[in-house]
């Protein structure tokens, strides 16, 4: 009597492998897409099961259970990841995102952040499935059961009928723009497939026809002859500061009294603040931000800057300044082989580079040493490097507030109101307001050593650090207090940007639209190098300053761009997208057009097309 469920079963191992998947389609729906399940997920997810169970029912003559449980288990690794990607980028990850695994080693802290135990209730199944095939005897009737032949035209006719249903979820929802939707459109499995075979990449336009010309004429704007402030800062050293997880919305903050980021705030308000600035950062995260305010260029449409351009013999701002006689480099507490940045920096000319061998591992917070000792060891090279007749450019990268953003209490610089301990964002404010005393720390010791007045500070955020699909309820509750409304895709990649030179700036908001490719056109002019024979993608902002457009990749939807006044979200296309008004309560009307749409996806072809035909560098053998 024990035994007739399982021969039951056993006979039908199809249907009942079938429906564990289904169940896991509908647990994996629930958590990727924002409606969840519906009547049509078994109809885009079980057909492409079906097409690898009846293979095994075609080949598998020995070890049929085996086979089964593997592919299950292969499934199930699967869906458990794209649900831990998406709830710490919020985007529904392929192959070529997976293939970074190598990089999980290094930010375990951030991915366990994000690893909730319900997810763990996907593997329910095998656990028990396995208990129960190595710890009973009767269970070996199941075993031998599942070796019997299937009835072949049964299977045959159900592979055909899998393939007809899953060619019909692909092919007409290919052209759809934004990846969740895509994803959701074909069904989580068929898109995984077809994102690992199809050939996505397009025709890049002729390297000829990909002038600076072009490029404006695309964005929107017009070169100014006479450009303001051209050379106002010339001959002085270049300090550029770039801040982890850092968000626009830190800035000028107060909770319950408290200021969270003093110093920040104190910069911000005595030099040239841009609050209407924006990421556009990609799988690559804080080194792609590094590879764009260097090059100007846009991130690849898959896999990091720092592998994917790196081989290539890139145009930098590095490049441009040892042209005017300027040492070069570049500052970050971390290993250099993490996300191939020892090839980015050979790629983009930097002199030299100061890594974890450098800053040491006495005092770490997170993967290397915190902003402090970052801070204190730069400003000591920086003071030596001013001594030298030739100004300098250095890229200092901070890394404290890394998230999960659980500091050491030694490092605890204010007392949290009650209400935010054990939060995610209770936490991320703590980290900034200690990465912020630290930044106080190295700007007090530039100004005591000198090097201060001798130079042009930039300072911007690299990438958002409180991502929406992380945070829980009263995360939200949380954050609506602090903005006084939803927190939303426009705040989420809202980062600020400020230029600070002593005798060239002065306390003022600037409330043009800017992104990151935006700050080398923008420092070159104040420096007074000329970007003529450089082909970029940004722009001046203190000249082309009524009209800008920022293509947006990988956290947003491709197809997805901010105008003066709107984030756009993509979905299949144009016509079903998502507005959000950059200020206010939404209401405003939406000014977000098709032809800008098409634009900025022509500008993401235009700087494809352009560094991939750009000359691969020579590596030398050492």
């Amino acid at each position: 009597m024990s035994l007739t469920v399982p021969r039951t079963l056993s006979k039908k191992s199809i249907l009942f492998f079938s429906i564990i998947m289904l169940a896991k389609s509908y647990f994996a729906w629930y958590f990727l897409f924002e409606d969840g399940p519906t009547w049509t997920t078994w109809l885009k997810e079980i057909p492409f099961v079906l097409l690898v169970f009846c293979l095994i029912e075609w080949f598998a003559t020995k070890r049929k259970l085996a086979i089964y449980m593997l592919v299950n288990l292969l499934i199930t690794v699967l869906f458990f990841s794209l649900i831990v990607y998406h709830n710490h980028f919020g985007i529904i990850a392929t192959s070529q995102v997976l293939d970074q695994v190598k990089q999980v080693g290094a930010v375990k802290k951030s991915i366990f952040s994000v690893l909730h135990p319900q997810y763990m209730l996907i593997f329910l199944d095998i656990v028990i499935i396995s208990y129960v095939m190595f710890k009973r005897q009767k269970a070996l009737d199941w075993k031998r059961a599942m070796s019997r032949q299937t009835n072949r035209k049964v299977v045959a006719s159900l592979f055909c009928i899998s393939v007809v249903i899953c060619s019909l979820n692909i092919f007409p929802n290919r052209a759809s723009m934004n990846e969740t939707v895509k994803a959701e459109q074909m069904g989580i499995l068929n898109y995984e497939a077809y994102a690992l075979i199809a050939d996505q990449e397009e025709e890049p336009i002729d390297v000829a026809e990909i002038t600076q010309a072009v490029i404006d004429q695309t964005k929107g704007i017009e070169p100014s002859d006479q450009p303001n402030l051209y050379g106002a800062a010339k001959g002085k050293n270049l300090i550029i500061i770039q801040m982890e997880s850092f968000q626009n919305f830190l800035v000028n903050l107060t909770i319950d009294g408290q200021e969270i980021t003093p110093n920040m705030n104190q910069l911000a308000g005595s030099s040239y603040y841009f609050p209407r600035f924006y990421q556009q950062v990609g799988q690559g995260n804080t080194s792609d931000a590094e590879f764009m305010v260097n090059t100007s260029f846009y991130v690849p449409p898959d896999g990091p800057a720092t592998q994917m351009y790196a081989p290539k013999e890139l145009p930098s701002l590095p490049k441009l300044l040892q042209g005017q006689g300027y040492d070069t480099a570049t500052f970050h507490t971390n290993e250099v082989d993490f996300w191939n940045r020892g090839e980015l920096y050979i790629a983009l000319g930097f002199n030299r580079f100061y890594d974890k061998s450098y800053f040491g591992e006495e005092d770490t917070v997170f993967y290397g040493a915190s902003d402090e000792v970052l801070y204190e060891k730069t400003a000591a090279e920086l003071a030596r490097m001013d001594k030298n007749d030739q100004p300098f450019y250095s890229h200092v990268i901070s890394m404290s507030a890394h998230n999960p953003f659980t500091i050491p209490e030694d490092k605890y610089k204010m007392v949290l109101p009650e209400r935010y301990e054990g939060t995610l964002v209770g936490n991320y404010i703590r980290a900034q307001n200690y990465a912020d005393y630290a930044l106080g720390l190295f700007i007090d010791e530039l100004k005591q050593n000198g090097v201060w007045d001798n130079s042009l500070i930039v300072l911007y955020g690299d990438h958002r650090g409180l991502p929406i699909f992380s945070l829980g309820e009263d995360d939200h509750i949380l954050l609506e207090e602090i903005l006084g409304h939803e927190y939303t895709e426009r705040e989420l990649i809202n980062i600020p940007l400020i230029i600070s030179s002593t005798g060239v700036t002065t306390s003022s908001v600037k409330e043009q639209l800017g992104g990151q490719v935006d700050i080398m056109p923008t420092v070159s002019n104040l420096l007074g190098v000329s970007l003529d024979d450089h082909i970029h993608f940004g722009q001046d902002l203190l000249n082309q300053s009524t009209y800008n457009i920022l293509p947006q990749r990988y956290y947003l939807p491709t197809g997805s761009f901010v105008n003066n006044e709107e984030l756009f979200l993509s979905g299949s296309g144009f016509d079903d997208g998502q507005h959000y008004t950059l200020s206010g309560d939404g209401i405003r009307p939406l000014t977000a057009t098709e032809d800008e749409f098409e634009r900025a996806l022509e500008l993401l072809h235009l700087s494809d097309s352009y560094v991939s035909q750009l000359p691969d560098r020579e590596v030398s053998e050492e």
